[in-house]
């Protein structure tokens, strides 16, 4: 799921995509979990799979934004891409 961090540089915006590794689980009810292991408590569910990544997709975006708000840096490892320019991701 991609984020971004913006920061301006004399005049130029100077934008990075940040891509998490998602936990996707189908539940023995039939609902979908889904959770980014390098951001600790962030996870959700939805009763589908697209439903699940759509919920985790905004759950993302909030807690990079409680981060960022808080002066906190943005947590990464191994399965974290950070990419130095603007990206869309489609997931299917």
């Amino acid at each position: 799921m991609p984020q971004h961090n913006t920061t301006t540089y004399k005049g130029v915006l100077s934008v990075k995509s940040y891509v998490f590794r998602v936990e996707l689980i189908e539940e023995d009810d039939g609902r979908w979990s889904a959770g980014v292991p390098v951001l600790p408590g962030c996870a959700t569910w939805g009763y589908t799979r697209e439903e699940a990544l759509h919920n985790i997709h905004d759950a993302v975006e909030a807690y990079i934004r409680d981060l960022h708000n808080a002066g906190e840096d943005i947590p990464k490892n191994a399965t974290t891409q950070v990419i130095e320019e603007p990206v869309v991701a489609v997931t299917v």
